[in-house]
C-alpha cells in the first residue's frame, strides 16, 4: 500500500479515537508537491486539498478539477487582493479572509464569475504584529459586514496559533468566539497539533507533511 495512503489512514484513525462530536475534514496540504505525488490520495477518493499560492494552484489543479467534480480546493495561505479573481475562479474555500479590502474584492469577483465560495475568517488570536488576521476586538463587526452587507458565505473561523507551545489555549478561545457568532465550522490544527484542535471542535484540519512527507 502507498505510504501516503497509510499516513492518511493513520490520521483518520487518530481523529476517530478522539470521538469528535462533528465530522472532521482533513485538508491535505499539497503546496510544493507535484500532482504526481498527490495523485495516489486523489485516486484513493480523498477530496479536500489545500494550497497557499494562487499561481501554483492554478497550474497544478485547473485541468484535474475540470475532470473531477468531487475535488474541493482550499486557499489556506495569505491571499493578495490582486489575486482574488483567480482565487474565485479556482478555489472552493478561502480560509484566509483577513481584511475588508479582500472581502470586497472577493464579493465583486464572485458576482462577475457567478460563483459562491465558502469562507473562513482568519483571526489573529495572539495579536501578533507579523501575522495576518482580524483582531479579536474587530471580529464581530467584520463578520456582520461580510455576511449581511456583501453576502459572503462565512462558514467559520480560522487560526494559526502563536508558536509558544500553547495551541490548546488558542483553540479553546477560537471555539468560544465561534459559538458567540453561532458558526458551524472551525479551521484549526496542523500536523503537530491537530489532535488538540479536534478535541476543541475543529471541523477542518490542515495537514501536509504528516501525509505527504517532508517538503524539499
Amino acid at each position: 500500500m502507498n505510504t501516503i495512503i497509510e499516513r492518511f489512514d493513520k490520521i483518520k484513525l487518530n481523529i476517530a479515537k478522539t470521538k469528535p462530536a462533528q465530522n472532521v475534514n482533513v485538508i491535505a496540504v499539497s503546496k510544493t508537491f507535484s500532482i504526481e505525488h498527490i495523485k495516489p490520495l486523489i485516486d484513493y477518493g480523498h477530496s479536500h486539498f489545500g494550497e497557499n499560492k494562487v499561481q501554483e494552484a492554478t497550474s497544478k489543479w485547473s485541468k484535474i478539477k475540470k475532470k473531477n467534480d468531487n475535488l474541493k480546493l482550499h486557499m489556506i495561505g495569505k491571499l493578495q487582493t490582486n489575486k482574488a479573481k483567480d482565487a474565485v475562479k479556482l478555489f472552493d474555500y478561502v480560509h484566509s479572509l483577513d481584511s475588508k479590502k479582500l472581502a470586497d474584492a472577493l464579493a465583486k469577483h464572485q458576482i462577475s464569475l457567478k460563483k459562491n465560495l465558502k469562507y473562513f475568517i482568519q483571526v489573529n488570536i495572539g495579536n501578533e504584529i507579523q501575522k495576518s488576521g482580524i483582531p479579536v476586538g474587530e471580529l464581530d463587526p467584520f463578520y456582520y459586514y461580510c455576511k449581511n452587507e456583501i453576502n459572503l458565505n462565512i462558514k467559520g473561523l480560522m487560526v494559526i496559533p502563536p508558536n509558544d507551545n500553547n495551541s490548546e489555549k488558542y483553540f479553546k478561545s477560537l471555539n468560544q468566539l465561534s459559538k458567540s457568532l453561532a458558526l458551524q465550522d472551525l479551521s484549526m490544527g496542523m500536523s503537530a497539533d491537530y489532535i488538540e484542535a479536534v478535541k476543541h471542535g475543529a471541523t477542518f484540519i490542515r495537514v501536509g507533511s504528516s501525509i505527504f512527507g517532508k517538503r524539499s
